[in-house]
C-alpha cells in the first residue's frame, strides 16, 4: 500500500491496486515520474470487443440544422437543451462513446457559489436539470449526490472573500453558512482546524456522476428527435463564402458520410484545437495533466461534505467511503501533442508534480497519512480558465462550447441552455461576455506564447484569492501604443486589458516595467528578482483600499480641479466608409450620427434583442481623398469610431455581422494598432495646445491631433 502521508512513496501503475508497504524514513520516487506517458483503461478495451464497434451506432443523416460535436458534457447539454428550445433536426457526433477524453472520469464536483452572479445563475441551473429536471422527464436516475460543500479559510482576507461570495448566494436563495473551527469539527470530525481562521457550509452542494449526466441527457434529447451518433470521428469542416465574400460552415465530414448543415458546436475538449482548425478557426486553449488520487475506504468519512481548500490548493472530493484528492500546482504538465486515439485513457501520475498537493491533504485530514492509494485516475485538462463560447469570428455558422477548465459538469447545465440560445436567437440570454470568444483580440487568439503563459498563470492561480486590483504577470507588453516609453519612464504602472498596457497610476518611486513571465520558478525557469511591479501587485492584494489610494486620489483631483491627458491608445479605432454607410450608421447606431462633416456624437450601438450592445463615439468624416494619413478615401458617407478597448473585438464583430447579415454594401477597417489616441479633460482642457506641445518637447512626433477622442497619428 501507497500511503498519503509523508513518509513512504512509491510510483504506481494507474488503476491498479496496491500492496502494503513497509514505512520508511525517506520518500522514494521511481525513475518513471520524471515522465508521463498516456495508457488505455482495459474498461474501453472491453466496450468495443463487446459491441464490435467498428463504425457509427447510426446511419448519418445527409443534412441537419445543427451538428453538435462531442459527447462529452457540454455537448450532451447543448443537445438536450437545443432540443428544449424546439428545435429536432440536430445530431451530435461523438468519436468514440459518450463521455469519451475527460468527461468520463472527472471529479464532478458542483459548487454553488463563485464571485460572478452569471456564474451563480449557470450553476442553478445545472444543478436544477442534473437534480430534478431530467429525472422527471425521463424517470432515469442522473447520480446526483447532495452532499454538501466545505470551503477553507486558513486566514482573515480568504474568509472575507467567502463572505462576499456568501452575500451574493442570498440574493439568490442559495442557503450557506459561516462556522468557526469549532462548528467545522462538528460537521467533519476527521478534519484538522487547528489552524484554521473558519469555513464556508453550502449543504446543497453536491457531486455529479457523469456517466450517468450525459446518457439521461441524450436519452431525453433523443426522445424529442435528435440524434446521437457514436464512434463517428469528424475529418472535415465544408466551409462556403458567399456572395458578400463572408466564410460560412457548409457541411461535417467523417470517413462515412458528410453532412450539410449551417451550423457547427466545437464541444471537443482537448481536441477542440484541432476541430478549429478543420474551419481556420481559432481556438487558443491548451492541453493539459490535471490529475486526482483516490484513497482506499476511510472509516468515518461517509456523507461527508467536498472540501476545497485554497490556501493549500487541494480539493477532497467524497467517493462512497474514499476520496478523492486533487489540486492545482503551478508547474502542470503540458500535453503539447493530444493524441487521437486518447478516449477511456489516463495517464501515468507524475508523482514529483503531484506531491505539492499531498502535504496539504494530510494536514486537513490527517487519516489520509495511514490510508493506501486505490488508484491514480488522471485527466486531461484545456486551460483558458474561463469557458470559449459562442459563434467564431472567422467563420459564421462556427460556434465554441469548449475550454471549461474542469468545470465542465457544473457549468454545462447553464451554459448548454445559453449555447442553444445563442444558436437560434443569434445572441445568449445572460450576460455571457466573460465566455464570449470575442472577448480576445484576433491578435491573441493564434499567439502560441501569449496561450501558454497565460493559460499557465490561469493554471497556477486557480485557486487564489480573487482580488479586485489583480493583474497578470504573463504574456505581458503584447501590445503597446505610441507613448508606451514615455509613460513608463515617468513611473506609470501599466494594467492588462485585451493585451494592451493600458496606463493605471503612476507610481512616485519610479519606473515599474513589466518584465518576461517567469512561471512562478517552475520548468527551471529563473524567477524574476527585484521585481518592482510584481511586488507593487503584492501590496494591492487587499479588499481594503489600496497602499497608493493617495496616488490615485490626487490624480482625479487634478483631473476634476485642473486638466489630466488620458492615454486611450487601447481604444478600438474603426472607420466604416462605402455606398451604404449611411444605411449602415442609421441601423447600428441609436443617436444621428450624421451632423455636419467633423461632429462627434456620443451614442449606443443595440443589439438583436434591442439591449445595448456598447457605447461609442462616432464621428462623421467629410467626403474627400484620404487627407490624412490613415483616413480612408471616400466619395460618400464615411465615420470613425471610437471603442472602449476591452470590447474592441467584441463590437467589430457586432457590426461585421449586422454589414453581412443585412447586406449593406460598406467596408471596416480596424485601424487600432496604427494610432494612439489622447483625451485632454478638466476645467483647464480647452488650452489642448499646451498638451500637444508638451508631447512634442517630449520626443513624440505628432502630425495631427483631434481632442476628445480623435486619433493621434504618430
Amino acid at each position: 500500500m501507497a500511503f498519503l502521508g509523508t513518509a513512504a512513496w512509491r510510483v504506481i501503475a494507474c488503476r491498479q491496486p496496491l500492496s502494503p508497504l513497509c514505512r520508511a524514513t525517506a520518500r522514494c520516487y521511481s525513475s518513471q515520474s520524471t515522465h508521463t506517458t498516456e495508457k488505455s483503461v482495459p474498461y474501453e478495451k472491453t466496450l468495443k470487443q463487446e459491441d464490435g464497434l467498428s463504425g457509427p451506432t447510426k446511419p448519418l443523416p445527409r443534412s441537419a440544422d445543427v451538428v453538435v460535436i462531442g459527447g462529452g458534457s457540454l455537448g450532451c447539454q447543448t443537445l438536450y437543451h437545443l432540443c428544449k428550445l424546439g428545435m429536432t433536426n440536430v445530431v451530435l457526433l461523438e468519436r468514440d462513446r459518450l463521455t469519451a477524453g475527460t468527461t468520463w472520469h472527472t471529479a464532478g464536483l458542483l459548487w454553488q457559489l463563485r464571485p460572478s452572479d452569471t456564474e451563480v445563475e449557470l450553476l442553478a441551473h445545472t444543478r436544477n436539470v442534473i437534480s430534478s429536471e431530467l429525472e422527471e422527464e425521463t424517470g432515469l436516475e442522473t447520480g446526483w449526490i447532495q452532499n454538501g460543500g466545505l470551503f477553507i479559510a486558513s486566514n482573515k482576507q480568504r474568509l472575507d472573500e467567502y463572505k462576499r461570495l456568501m452575500s451574493l448566494g442570498k440574493a439568490y436563495g442559495i442557503e450557506s453558512y459561516v462556522l468557526s473551527p469549532a462548528e467545522t469539527k462538528d460537521l467533519y470530525p476527521l478534519m484538522n482546524v487547528k489552524d484554521l481562521y473558519g469555513t464556508l457550509y453550502v449543504p446543497k452542494d453536491g457531486t455529479m456522476d457523469p456517466a450517468g449526466t450525459c446518457t439521461t441527457l441524450s436519452r431525453a434529447a433523443t426522445a424529442r428527435g435528435a440524434t446521437v451518433i457514436e464512434n463517428c470521428p469528424v475529418t472535415g469542416i465544408q466551409v462556403k463564402v458567399d456572395d458578400l465574400g463572408v466564410k460560412r460552415v457548409k457541411a461535417v465530414e467523417t470517413a462515412h458520410g458528410t453532412i450539410q448543415t449551417p451550423c457547427v458546436v466545437n464541444c471537443a475538449g482537448v481536441w477542440a484545437t484541432k476541430l478549429g482548425k478543420m474551419a481556420g478557426v481559432n481556438v487558443p486553449l491548451i492541453a493539459m495533466h490535471h490529475a486526482y488520487v483516490v484513497t482506499e475506504r476511510i472509516e468515518g468519512i461517509q456523507n461527508m461534505p467536498n472540501v476545497r481548500d485554497h490556501d493549500a490548493s487541494v480539493y477532497l472530493r467524497l467517493q462512497g467511503d474514499a476520496l478523492s484528492v486533487g489540486g492545482y500546482e503551478q508547474n502542470p504538465i503540458f500535453w503539447d501533442d493530444v493524441s487521437d486515439k486518447f478516449a477511456f485513457s489516463l495517464f501515468d501520475l507524475d508523482w514529483d508534480v503531484f506531491m505539492q498537493h499531498i502535504d496539504g491533504a494530510v494536514n486537513r485530514v490527517p487519516a489520509l497519512e495511514q490510508t493506501g492509494i486505490k488508484s491514480t485516475v488522471c485527466e486531461s485538462f484545456t486551460a483558458d480558465h474561463k469557458p470559449l463560447m459562442g459563434e467564431a469570428p472567422e467563420v459564421r455558422g462556427f460556434f465554441l462550447g469548449c475550454g471549461f477548465n474542469s468545470a465542465g459538469m457544473m457549468l454545462g447545465g447553464g451554459c448548454g441552455r445559453e449555447l442553444a440560445h445563442w444558436i437560434i436567437h443569434g445572441r445568449p440570454e445572460k450576460d455571457m461576455y466573460g465566455y464570449d470568444i470575442r472577448r480576445f483580440h484576433h491578435s491573441l487568439t493564434n499567439n502560441n506564447r501569449w496561450i501558454r503563459e497565460r493559460s499557465h498563470e490561469s493554471y497556477a492561480k486557480n485557486y487564489s484569492v480573487v482580488f479586485p486590483f489583480d493583474e497578470p504577470l504573463a504574456s505581458r507588453n503584447m501590445r503597446k501604443d505610441p507613448f508606451h516609453q514615455v509613460l513608463q519612464e515617468q513611473g506609470c504602472v501599466f494594467q492588462e486589458r485585451h493585451g494592451w498596457e493600458r496606463p493605471g497610476w503612476f507610481n512616485r518611486d519610479g519606473p515599474t516595467p513589466v518584465l518576461d513571465y517567469d512561471y512562478y520558478g517552475a520548468y527551471d525557469v529563473s524567477k524574476n528578482t527585484d521585481y518592482k511591479y510584481s511586488d507593487i501587485l503584492g501590496k494591492e492584494y487587499t479588499f481594503d483600499f489600496p497602499p497608493h489610494h493617495d496616488v490615485i486620489r490626487d490624480e482625479c483631483l487634478t483631473c476634476r480641479n485642473a486638466v489630466a491627458v488620458f492615454d486611450m491608445s487601447y481604444f478600438g479605432k474603426f472607420y466604416l466608409s462605402g455606398p451604404d454607410a449611411k444605411k449602415a450608421a442609421d441601423w447600428l447606431f441609436t443617436a444621428d450620427v450624421n451632423k455636419a462633416p467633423g461632429s462627434t456624437v456620443y451614442t449606443c450601438m443595440l443589439n438583436k434583442r434591442g439591449g445595448v450592445e456598447s457605447d461609442l463615439t462616432v464621428s462623421r468624416l467629410e467626403p474627400s481623398p484620404a487627407h490624412l494619413p490613415l483616413t480612408p478615401e471616400s466619395n460618400g458617407d464615411a465615420y470613425y469610431l471610437a471603442i472602449g478597448g476591452g470590447v474592441a473585438q467584441h463590437n467589430w464583430s457586432h457590426i461585421q455581422a449586422v454589414l453581412q447579415d443585412q447586406g449593406f454594401h460598406c467596408t471596416l477597417i480596424d485601424h487600432t494598432e496604427d494610432m494612439g489616441m489622447i483625451s485632454i479633460q478638466g476645467p483647464k482642457s480647452l488650452n489642448g495646445e499646451i498638451v500637444v506641445e508638451d508631447c512634442l518637447k517630449s520626443g513624440l512626433e505628432v502630425n495631427k491631433v483631434f481632442v476628445t477622442n480623435l486619433p493621434v497619428f504618430t
